[in-house]
């Protein structure tokens, strides 16, 4: 195809300049052309020649992030070869705290929205820890494909960063298939980790000094932390962390293999533009529908899979790490307290749980708040946000 002249193209005398880097797209009016033009100012030099770059539009439509294209000049030169970055892509993100409603809305704009749910939940990440959990079932699904579920043993720990790396794969893979990537779920910190794009370092598991942990109480794992890395001890305890066993141990397990955590790294990205709905409903209404869930779920067979996760060789010690539903079930059939110490306990614990994930969502301001009925409301901000 012959590039047009755009040599001779009048220049308006009292053009307004753009920022530097400013572009401007232009379709070829010809029929045949699958290209677009990118004319190009610099405000640095506003009578310097101005030139055009040819883009193909279907890479521009795609979702690589990156593409190749050929730059002429106006001026006689030769033709070269550069990558640039066409767009900033868009990812939808429903959080907030257990029992609010997150999966439902997530699969509603995944339809009206051609998406795909990333699911941000620690737990939801095993095979088997379905009712306990509250993993959307296939039919819940509706048809939307959803990822990071079931995808490894209950038996093994996976870890924030392995969550992030298979979590950013999947986005790629969504967004080269043109559909939005929707990421929903409650844990805090899984949330938090791709869209600042925070990194730790890989430190492999030490099996030894994870089998000497485990036979620590909360508090005993919570001072040798503090010991080790009094600063690592401190911001997890900020993150409500300080009663997880998991995470205390994982933090022991770098500062074993480094010394101390290094400070959170968070590399440069400015691929992707995020939209962070938070669904949030009053205490009375939480409250209730918390009750109205754990009755649902024993009437689902919570019971019956937590001890069939038992007979398959799931440890009641494992079971205790994972924590609420599967801790309290794990101790109701070891016959350590009876069903109805297990209800009140669970409403208790699932409550409070609801309570630390607000405040953990709270310190980010960046995060839209709506009541779980107003999905109205809702869906005029995710449309604005990708309108935009």
């Amino acid at each position: 195809m012959s590039v047009p002249n755009f040599a001779k193209r009048k220049q308006r005398s009292k053009r307004r300049i753009p920022h530097s880097g400013s572009l401007l797209l232009l379709r070829l009016r010809h029929p045949n052309c699958p290209f677009l033009f990118r004319r190009n100012w610099s405000r640095a030099n506003p009578k310097s020649k101005e030139h055009f770059s040819l883009v193909s539009a279907e890479a521009l439509r795609g979702g690589g992030g990156t593409d190749s294209f050929v730059q002429f000049p106006l001026e006689k030169g030769s033709r070269k070869v550069y990558n640039y970055s066409t767009k900033m892509h868009k990812i939808l993100v429903i959080l907030g705290p257990t029992a609010t409603g997150k999966s439902d809305l997530a699969v509603k704009l995944a339809r009206r929205y051609n998406g795909e749910v990333i699911s941000a939940d620690s737990r939801q990440v095993y095979k088997g820890l379905d009712i306990g959990t509250g993993k959307i079932t296939k039919k819940e699904m509706q048809g939307v494909p959803h990822h990071m579920l079931d995808i490894v043993s209950p038996k093994k720990v996976f870890t924030v960063s392995e969550w992030k790396k298979i979590a950013e794969e999947k986005i790629k893979d969504i967004l080269s298939r043109g559909k939005l990537p929707i990421i929903c779920g409650g844990t805090g910190f899984y949330i938090r980790y791709i869209v600042y794009n925070i990194s730790l370092p890989e430190v492999p598991p030490n099996k030894e000094l994870r089998k000497k942990l485990g036979k620590k109480t909360v508090s005993e794992l919570f001072e040798i932390l503090n010991k080790l890395d009094p600063r690592r001890a401190k911001n997890i305890a900020k993150e409500q962390g300080s009663k997880n066993p998991v995470r205390l141990i994982r933090a022991i397990e770098i500062v074993a293999a480094l010394g101390k955590i290094p400070p959170i790294y968070r590399p440069n990205r400015k691929t992707y533009k995020f939209l962070q709905i938070g669904l949030n409903a009053k205490p009375e209404i939480s409250k209730e529908r918390i009750h109205i869930r754990l009755f649902a779920r024993i009437r689902e067979g919570m019971i019956r899979e937590v001890r069939n996760l038992h007979k398959n060789g799931l440890s009641w010690k494992r079971m205790n790490e994972l924590g609420l539903e599967y801790r309290y079930l794990s101790r109701y059939l070891q016959k350590k307290i009876t069903k109805a110490e297990l209800i009140k306990k669970l409403e208790t614990e699932i409550w409070r749980y609801a309570k630390r994930q607000m405040t953990w969502f709270k310190r980010d301001n960046r995060i839209k708040w709506y009541s779980p009925a107003e999905t109205m409301k809702i869906e005029k901000e995710v449309a604005k946000f990708l309108k935009t």
